[in-house]
């Protein structure tokens, strides 16, 4: 990826606290979260919490050392059944949300109402590899939806399950998704580019920057380029910036995709619908591509290696 910013190009910056074992990034995701929008038209309250994730998503995602995608599911028991955002390791993002058929979604709904409203909400996360090894599944992380918003939903994810203090700060609108992450990194064994410290030395530097990062408000957040927000926040630390990169859209989707999934339907299942509609019509949850299958197109699916090699008469019977 380029390190040239351009106008109107997403943009997330890590960078340290030199001295001290401390990480953070700061990330403007606007552009690929209207490409999101753009495809689909969510309630205001649903439009904020699946923003909020997409920045979220690729700030832990730039933090992977691992050639794969990271899923982050938020399943429910109201009104909102899924969100989910997926970020490959090249920042490449796509998010969508599903609904309940009957979902009434008011303008002040929180995710507690949303997404707990029974107490069943589950937060997922799926580490999938690119290049897995036979046999290989995906890492799957799954806990119940613990906090009141996405940001503490996260940080109380990753200090159960990976033992990281994290802090979030997130926040979206229709037109803007910014986020800035902070992680205490391990005095020892970790990966803190850092002189030695103190265990009171690397406290006290976590609390400040906890500290700066919390006097942040959401129209501040949204309102402001992460340039500024960085040296309006943190002007009086030492900081070590490094090249940014660049989020951007992207949907994984293909005809070839879509075909494997009809096959794993099964032909009866597949040819029920066709008698039904003349046809097989799939559209990406995520992108909105239209993918259509005719009779034709349905037979070619479910013909076997031998069938292909026989002679076009032959192989009707």
């Amino acid at each position: 990826m380029s390190n040239t910013t351009l106008p109107g190009q997403d943009t997330l910056q890590k960078f340290i606290f030199e001295n001290a074992a401390v990480r953070g990034e700061l990330i403007d995701i606007s552009a690929t979260w209207r490409e999101v929008q753009a495809r689909q038209h969510y309630p205001a309250p649903v439009r904020k919490l699946l923003g909020e994730m997409v920045a979220a998503a690729a700030l832990l995602s730039a933090n992977l050392k691992f050639n794969g995608s990271i899923i982050m599911q938020i399943h429910g028991d109201g009104p909102v059944r899924l969100l989910v955002v997926e970020c490959d390791a090249e920042l490449r993002l796509r998010a969508t949300a599903k609904l309940a058929p009957d979902a009434v979604i008011a303008d002040d709904a929180t995710l507690t109402g949303l997404l707990h409203a029974h107490g069943k909400g589950r937060f997922i996360i799926t580490l999938d590899p690119a290049d897995k090894l036979p046999g290989q599944q995906p890492y799957q992380g799954i806990v119940p939806l613990d906090g009141g918003d996405v940001a503490t939903v996260i940080e109380n994810y990753m200090l159960r399950s990976e033992q990281l203090d994290t802090k979030l700060w997130l926040a979206a609108d229709e037109h803007s998704s910014r986020g800035l992450l902070l992680q205490k990194l391990p005095l020892h064994g970790g990966t803190a580019e850092a002189a030695p410290i103190t265990a009171d030395e690397a406290l006290e530097t976590w609390n400040r920057a906890v500290i700066l990062g919390s006097t942040l408000k959401q129209e501040e957040l949204l309102d402001t380029g992460i340039d500024v927000l960085m040296q309006r926040l943190f002007w009086e630390e030492t900081i070590r910036v490094f090249d940014p990169v660049h989020p951007s859209f992207h949907c994984t989707c293909s005809r070839e995709k879509v075909g494997n999934m009809l096959q794993m339907l099964g032909r009866d299942e597949v040819e029920s619908v066709l008698a039904e509609q003349g046809q097989v019509a799939i559209n990406c949850d995520f992108c909105g591509q239209h993918y259509a299958y005719d009779a034709v197109d349905c037979a070619q699916l479910f013909i076997t290696a031998s069938e292909a090699l026989l002679p076009a008469s032959d192989a009707k019977h």
